[in-house]
């Protein structure tokens, strides 16, 4: 399954990362903590290899009127 922002992309990079023993994972907040403990290597490799071109800043944030 692809990412479907590019902040969700971004959060599965750092999870990545820190799976992989590249970053410290006490440096993870919010939803790279999560994604890092509850997903699998090939998992966080999927999500972090979406092409960001097409990807939306965001999904499900609705703009404050």
């Amino acid at each position: 399954m692809p990412a479907r922002s590019k902040v969700q992309q971004e959060a599965a990079g750092a999870a990545l990362a820190a799976k992989r023993g590249k970053r410290p994972v006490s440096s993870l907040q919010g939803a790279s903590k999560k994604m890092e403990q509850s997903m699998t290597e090939e998992q966080l490799e999927d999500f972090a290899s979406t092409k960001r071109k097409d990807l939306p800043d965001n999904i499900g944030k609705k703009s404050k009127k």
